[in-house]
């Protein structure tokens, strides 16, 4: 099948090869499976039955879903070279609905364009040459051989492979550790799982899904759904699972943000790597009608930014997890790949971090991987495997484990664009033993639920300002358009009466204002002497307090700063979050932390926030000491006399 492309060189570049390829492909495993259900197909074509009721009814005689009303074939295509373009379209446009890979392929234009450079004929007869039926080629190697094709179309298009395929060392490892605690699937019997990706691109996670699991038990039936907005990657995935013998119609195409088209089923497993970086802006309406639901909706609980949708798909993935049932049985696990930001993106309530709070307390976080870096074809930045549980084992209740695998990857003899390092069978092992192990070692860290939590307080500062009046100031003031209704002359004169002396009492500052502006007819509402103490006040801690009119103590604005305290600071109970007990922890931190270095601070608790974030990399920092000074300076001493020998031998 690999050597069909080889009659496209020079018509088209490699990166095309696939589009042409694979929908030849699918196309004659079709054409195999139909052979020997023609008469029923053509009997039923004769009836002109509605679509619908056309496909139900070769369903029902051939136990197909799929129908083609077209009396064309591979062999008929081949007899008229001349109509072989008109024929090969009529062939294709006689597929039943349900078949619509090739419209998503835009195999039309293909044709057109085979067909100008005057080698379609070439390559529709190597394809009739080839017999896909699946007599001769299960559906297990059908696939085998449609993957490969994927992978090798995929690799020579670096520059856009990692946005359609993610590297197959990746997905083992996410399919393997979304199913480690599936204790069930190596058993005897028939275990019956469904599987989901809603990014599914080309199939990559669900194909190596289902190949994993058989791998355990042959018997495991398994149904994999899928939706996806890229019209190519759509029609490579459905092909795929076609192409196995799947029902394809569980693969839907279109935005699984703005409209999730496997609405109200949940599944076993969940699995994907969402775009990185990718803004919902053109999803943004149904995202917020979506998240307007309430309980309801799949983003009630937060909203990230719009600039980056990875946390609308972890929120929609945990919403896709089957239910646990009160007999211990159900749930569902998901395995997804994301990058940093949403270990650590937003403030406390955030939308990020409203969701990181809604995961963790609702206890669906199980473990976090961080990958090597340069594992994807077309980015190097830092990436993790986040494994959700709804229904955790007893020992991982609560709890949340971080695994450090960073430094568990091979370099690859050549890279592939951005990919130059690999997670082995070796390293995937590892990996596997570390987290099955569930300990704290160097690589692996266990934590509470809670520990990722903390309170972001408000710390005021009394307002102390000081006034001296410059006759610099005195010019701001009257330029100033907060002012342009006084008397510019007499503003000047009233300002300039209490030039000379330094007041450090606001109140007695703005009395001595306003007595001598009574006295040149001049009356300054509370807005302008609000703009008064912006302009001529400066910070001086040795100022009296300011207070307003029911005698509180007014904050500084300029001096406000917040801090983040964590749950269980000092010791303090983590679980308790009550408001008596969070204020008892947040007034011991402060005078703890802060009032030896503020005196006088105090907290608003009426603006105390609650935040989650997980900052990884800070858990896994090793402090390593620099080299002893003396050796350095060896060092440079040494290099500092290999210079100066080459500068003699130059002079030389």
């Amino acid at each position: 099948m690999w050597t069909i492309a080889d009659q496209l060189r020079g018509v088209f570049k490699p990166h095309q090869y696939g589009s042409i390829i694979l929908p030849f492909t699918v196309l004659r495993r079709l054409d195999c499976i139909m052979e020997p259900h023609r008469p029923a197909m053509q009997s039923i074509a004769e009836r002109r039955l509605a679509a619908r009721l056309a496909l139900m009814e070769a369903h029902k005689q051939t136990r197909l879903w799929l129908f083609n009303s077209s009396p064309h074939s591979f062999a008929s295509l081949m007899e008229d070279p001349d109509a072989l373009a008109e024929n090969t379209l009529a062939y294709v446009e006689g597929f039943s609905d349900n078949i619509d890979v090739f419209k998503r392929f835009k195999f039309a234009d293909s044709i057109a364009e085979l067909d100008e450079a005057n080698i379609l004929y070439a390559v529709a007869s190597r394809f009739a040459e080839v017999d896909l039926h699946p007599d001769a080629l299960s559906n297990s190697e059908m696939g085998d051989l449609f993957e490969d094709l994927i992978r090798r179309f995929s690799e020579a298009s670096n520059e856009t492979a990692g946005e359609f395929y993610t590297p197959r060392d990746a997905v083992r490892l996410v399919v393997d550790l979304a199913i480690a605690e599936d204790d069930k699937l190596g058993a005897e019997g028939v275990p019956v799982r469904t599987i989901y990706d809603p990014a599914a691109g080309t199939g990559g996670m669900l194909s190596l899904a289902e190949e994993h699991i058989h791998a355990q038990n042959p018997n495991a039936a398994l149904t994999l759904y899928g939706q996806e907005l890229n019209p190519e990657s759509y029609a490579i995935c459905k092909s795929d699972l076609l192409m196995k013998g799947h029902d394809a119609d569980n693969i839907k195409w279109g935005d699984t943000l703005a409209n999730d088209q496997h609405q109200g089923r949940t599944f076993d497993f969940v699995l994907a790597n969402p775009p990185y970086g990718v803004d919902w802006k053109k999803s943004e309406k149904a995202v917020r009608d979506e998240a307007a639901k309430g309980a309801q909706g799949r983003f009630s609980h937060g909203l990230p930014s719009v600039s980056d949708g990875q946390m609308l798909f972890l929120c929609h993935m945990a919403s896709k997890m089957r239910p646990a049932k009160m007999d211990g049985t159900g749930g569902g696990r998901v395995g997804v790949v994301l990058n940093g930001s949403p270990l650590f993106t937003g403030g406390a309530e955030s939308g990020p971090s409203e969701i990181r709070r809604w995961l963790l307390e609702s206890d669906m976080v199980e473990a976090i991987v961080a990958l090597p870096t340069d594992m994807f074809f077309n980015t190097g930045i830092s990436t993790y495997i986040w494994v959700l549980d709804n229904t955790k084992a007893d020992e991982r209740r609560g709890k949340v484990q971080l695994i450090d695998a960073t430094g568990y990857g091979t370099k690859m003899r050549k890279g592939l664009g951005s990919k130059r390092v690999e997670v082995t069978d070796a390293d995937r092992a590892t990996i596997l033993q570390t987290y099955a192990a569930f300990a704290d070692t160097d690589i692996s860290k266990i934590f509470d639920n809670q520990d990722f939590g903390y309170w972001t307080i408000t710390v005021e500062r009394p307002l102390r300002l000081a006034f001296d009046v410059t006759d610099e100031q005195v010019e701001t003031v009257v330029a100033d358009k907060k002012f342009k209704g006084l008397d510019a002359d007499a503003l000047a004169d009233t300002l300039r009466a209490v030039k000379g002396t330094r007041y450090t009492s606001r109140d007695t500052f703005l009395a001595a204002v306003k007595h001598e502006g009574d006295a040149r007819g001049l009356k300054f509402p509370a807005a302008q002497n609000k703009a008064l103490q912006d302009l001529l006040g400066e910070r001086d801690n040795t100022a009296e307090i300011c207070r307003d009119r029911r005698g509180a103590i007014e904050p500084d604005t300029k001096m406000r700063d917040t801090e983040n305290i964590p749950f269980g600071w000092n010791g303090t109970d983590k679980h308790a979050q009550a408001n008596g007990t969070r204020k008892a922890v947040i007034d011991a931190y402060m005078k703890t932390e802060v009032l030896p270095h503020v005196p006088g601070a105090w907290v608003d608790h009426d603006k105390t926030k609650v935040g989650y974030e997980i900052p990884f990399t800070r858990h896994f920092y090793t402090y390593v000491p620099p080299r002893p000074l003396a050796e350095i300076d060896a060092d440079l001493e040494k290099v500092a006399a290999e210079i100066i020998e080459m500068l003699r031998e130059v002079e030389a």
